[in-house]
């Protein structure tokens, strides 16, 4: 699902937060790896925005998410991806992740990124 914007300020904050959400995503991603036998691959996908999917596979399970939505999920508030072609979902920039000086909250960041990871690894753990 495509987000859309309020206004051009959020538009300016989801800028300055999804590149390094997408970092953090990643790196966290690696790390959790590290601690399995899991296989892990990459997959360019062009639908609903041109970007990336992760899939995960054990034996006799597979899970594949879109990098993009777990970004989502960290810079907007309730973000729940929909995979729909249709309207693009109107979003809400988390500014807790924006610190008082207008900058990436790195700290908080990285601990929403982790959360996520987390519990991604954790719910696949249990299939």
């Amino acid at each position: 699902m495509k987000p859309k914007f309020k206004n051009i300020v959020a538009w300016q904050q989801a800028e300055m937060l999804l590149q390094p959400a997408l970092i953090r995503i990643v790196d966290l991603i690696r790390q959790e790896l590290d601690k399995t036998n899991w296989k892990a691959t990459y997959n360019d996908v062009q639908i609903p925005i041109p970007g990336h999917e992760l899939c995960l596979e054990k034996p006799n399970h597979q899970l594949c998410v879109n990098l993009w939505d777990l970004c989502f999920q960290v810079c907007f508030r309730d973000f729940l991806p929909v995979h729909s072609e249709q309207e693009a979902q109107e979003v809400d920039i988390d500014t807790g992740l924006i610190d008082e000086s207008g900058e990436v909250d790195w700290h908080s960041l990285d601990l929403k990124a982790q959360k996520l990871i987390a519990e991604i690894f954790a719910d696949f753990a249990a299939i």
